[in-house]
């Protein structure tokens, strides 16, 4: 994988871009907690600078290429940060290698149910298979935006996101649905470290993404606490599903923030 190295001071914070994103994501972020951190940021296999794929295109594959990653840097026990289907590969990480995690950090994260026939793996591909890869990328991309999000940004994101392999993703796409059914409560009550989640949208009644409000909690937001109650959860107001851009640097302040408390915070 594409790996870059910037600041120093410990716990390092290591950051896992969501589907079809790359490293790029985390740049203000990154920029903001350099001066404190050590910051590590990633392509995943196929995605941004990493060349080539998986052969097993799941999210234990990226979770092992991740673990790698940490032991090839032999990193001590890090800070990870993912966002999307990045929090899905933190969380199966941390399971992987439980001995180099402090933290972890999910931003904007969700569950897909089993419950809703649309949303499982089979589900999914007949969706792509109706309307096309390209369609439904697309579609899918535009609506991680809210109205007040930068067109330009919009644009930018979906844009990248079509450049991704039709057979690829769809295959990711179909391992993200499984992944959530069979393994996320139990990636979830299996975390022993600190915990925070950062949300900014939620889906309406309409499945249309909304910003949360204030103080407003989500189903992906009541898993957490119902399976981790430790977490701490925090809302980005006013953006959309890419608050690590929209909102860099609250999105930085809350992560430097608990970056500081886990370093400090006995563990075991």
């Amino acid at each position: 994988m594409h790996v870059e190295e910037s600041g120093s001071g410990d716990p390092p914070i290591v950051f896992v871009h969501g589907f079809a994103c790359a490293s790029s994501d985390w740049q203000g972020v990154a920029a903001l907690l350099t001066p404190r951190q050590r910051v590590i940021t990633c392509d995943l296999p196929a995605h941004g600078r990493s060349a080539g794929g998986l052969a097993d295109c799941s999210i234990e594959a990226f979770a092992r290429a991740v673990a790698g990653m940490l032991a090839d840097l032999d990193l001590p026990p890090v800070i990870l940060v993912g966002h999307s289907m990045g929090c899905r590969v933190v969380l199966e990480c941390t399971h992987e290698a439980p001995e180099r995690i402090a933290g972890v950090v999910l931003v904007d994260g969700s569950c897909v149910r089993s419950d809703d026939p649309t949303a499982t793996g089979p589900g999914v591909v007949e969706q792509i298979q109706t309307v096309g890869y390209e369609v439904f990328t697309r579609r899918f991309f535009e609506a991680t935006f809210v109205e007040t999000s930068d067109p330009e940004l919009k644009a930018s994101i979906t844009e990248r996101a079509l450049q991704l392999p039709a057979d690829f993703g769809t295959a990711l796409f179909t391992s993200i649905a499984a992944w959530d059914t069979s393994s996320m409560d139990a990636a979830l009550a299996a975390v022993r470290v600190p915990l925070l989640a950062i949300q900014s949208t939620t889906l309406s009644p309409e499945s249309v993404r909304v910003s949360l409000a204030p103080g407003e909690s989500s189903p992906w937001l009541d898993l957490v606490r119902q399976l981790v109650p430790t977490a701490r959860v925090e809302v980005v107001t006013g953006v959309g599903h890419f608050a690590q851009i929209e909102a860099a640097d609250r999105v930085g302040a809350l992560i430097a923030d608990f970056a500081s408390s886990t370093a400090t915070e006995p563990q075991g």
